[in-house]
């Protein structure tokens, strides 16, 4: 008897054993294409400079500059389309199969970014053809994380959901690091001349390393249990997206989704990293190599607090945290970039503090989309110019009969003139150019950095459990995949473009500040007064129709 009772612990014990091993499996692989993910999203992003000129008509940098932007911009944009697309997939096929998919496309399309030809080869089909293999990429991403996020929960202990969720959330830290390091190892290996014409081409045919290392590891995982049990059952949904969109209350849970919770999420997250990494190389002119380092450190500190909260998340709840997140940023922001103006860049702050500067001036326009079709007046580029400064200033009426006057102290400026503008700046004690780093207090500005990655973690190191438990099995990748990208893809993606046109307008530096502010309060509001918390429901069985 002894003997069997024995036995049989072994038995259990190996058990136990090989469902950890599994969990870490699923864990791992699914993690993989959100690394992918935040590997190409650096990977563009930085390398934009290098191969702008290359893929657009020469003759104005600039334009070619902002052309890669808008680019890499509608990438994000296309994502809620994935979306809907690989989420319908993802219920009707299976979650294994859809993002097996997903990330071959997303693969091959970064990797076919390093052999596209260029403008000088092929006219007007390398612009193109760069915007299709972006689209694909924004597509493919559209149905990564959801089919991540999802077939991690569903392969989850009830009581660790939000915990191993919290793992895919942890992969931009490895996305970004690796896009460092390729890039910086290529600078290395490479002379400048010969990186800047072929040899930023490298980071991107790396990436075919790793989508044959996430094809294989995923290849040898097995489909959900859930829906391997709802699909037995003859329960599973066949019209995901008219169940999901067109039918309440699902349609009402996606939209409160998006509103009471990833709008706020993304706003949060997108203004924690990448608005504060422009808030610090544009107008506090810090260089980019020392901003790199900080936010790279603030990462790298901040990283283990998604598990954290994921964890913590498993015990007092998913929806109070991500909430808490959203207050605590609308509350602190502006002190905090305050602060980072103070410790950054003191000269700056005292010549702001000490000299008034006005613009009067008629014809003044919003530019948030800008491009071949945008007329600058008179107006728009002094404020343009003083707010690339890292200037505040005042708009006051125009004067009669002249286009705009920018008042700099004692000194007035008619008509736009940048070099008589630039004389008065520098008679009242302006310094133009790079931040004073042994002005720079390093420790506290990367105190203010890491906690505003701290406030990242509580909003997104528990999303993905809370999607997940908020939708049924049968529409549960479809419903979720949609409002987590309009909420980081379009609210949070958003922000720095939206944010900058907002300072340009009005004149004062933090006043961009205000659209992640508001989202994050409209999401606290709409979150406390209509969702509710989701972290004891049991995924394998919940639907709507259980709601009183």
């Amino acid at each position: 008897m002894a003997q069997a009772k024995g036995k049989a612990g072994i038995l259990e014990e190996e058990s136990i054993k090989s469902v950890g091993t599994e969990e870490r499996k699923v864990i791992f692989a699914s993690s993989l294409g959100t690394v992918f993910e935040w590997y190409d999203f650096y990977l563009y992003a930085t390398l934009a400079p290098f191969f702008a000129a290359l893929f657009f008509p020469s003759g104005n940098e600039t334009a070619a500059l902002m052309s890669a932007f808008a680019t890499y911009a509608a990438g994000f944009l296309v994502r809620p389309f994935g979306a809907i697309v690989f989420g319908r997939i993802g219920d009707l096929v299976g979650r294994k199969y859809t993002f097996l998919v997903t990330i071959v496309f997303m693969g091959a399309a970064t990797f076919l970014v390093g052999l596209l030809p260029t403008y000088q080869t092929i006219g007007w089909w390398a612009p193109v053809l760069l915007v299709t293999l972006r689209l694909v990429q924004g597509l493919a991403l559209g149905g990564e994380y959801g089919g991540a996020a999802t077939y991690v929960a569903e392969h989850a202990p009830h009581e660790r959901r939000g915990y191993d969720t919290s793992w895919i959330q942890t992969t931009a830290t490895l996305g970004f690091f690796l896009a460092l390091a390729v890039i910086g190892a290529s600078r290395i290996w490479l002379d400048a001349k010969v990186f800047a014409e072929w040899g930023w081409r490298i980071p991107f045919w790396l990436s075919l390393v790793l989508l044959a290392f996430s094809i294989y590891i995923r290849l040898k995982l097995h489909e959900s249990p859930i829906f391997q049990k709802m699909k037995a059952e003859g329960k599973g949904s066949k019209s995901p997206l008219t169940d999901s969109f067109f039918k309440y209350p699902n349609n009402k849970f996606v939209l409160l989704a998006l509103l009471g919770a990833t709008a706020g999420q993304g706003v949060v997250w997108y203004t924690g990293q990448f608005y504060a990494l422009f808030f610090l190389t544009i107008t506090l002119k810090l260089d980019y190599v020392s901003t790199y380092t900080l936010i790279g450190l603030s990462l790298l500190i901040g990283t283990p607090f998604f598990i954290v909260f994921g964890w913590l998340s498993d015990k007092i709840g998913r929806l109070k945290i991500i909430l808490a997140g959203c207050l605590i940023a609308a509350v602190t922001y502006f002190p905090l970039f305050q602060g980072l103006t103070h410790y950054v860049n003191p000269a700056l702050e005292q010549y702001s503090q000490k000299n008034q500067i006005t613009v009067a001036a008629t014809e003044c326009q919003f530019h948030l989309f800008v491009g071949p079709w945008s007329k600058f007046s008179d107006c728009d580029r002094a404020k343009d110019f003083l707010t690339k400064q890292g200037l505040s200033f005042k708009s006051v009426p125009a004067e009669p009969g002249k286009s705009v006057v920018v008042t700099i102290g004692a000194s007035k400026v008619e008509g736009w003139d940048q070099k008589k503008i630039e004389a008065a700046l520098k008679e009242t004690g302006y310094v133009a150019g790079a931040a004073d780093k042994t002005k720079v207090n390093w420790v506290m500005t990367e105190l203010i950095l890491v906690i505003m990655v701290i406030y990242v973690t509580m909003v997104y190191g528990p999303i993905a459990a809370f999607l997940v438990e908020l939708f049924p099995t049968q529409i549960r990748y479809t419903s979720m995949s949609l409002p987590y990208h309009i909420g980081n893809g379009w609210f949070g993606g958003m922000l720095p473009l939206t944010a900058t046109a907002m300072v340009a307008a009005t004149g004062d530096i933090y006043y961009g500040l205000w659209y992640p502010i508001v989202v994050s309060v409209m999401t606290l509001i709409i979150g406390s007064i209509f969702l509710t918390e989701t972290k004891d429901r049991d995924i394998r069985t919940y639907d709507h129709s259980m709601l009183p």
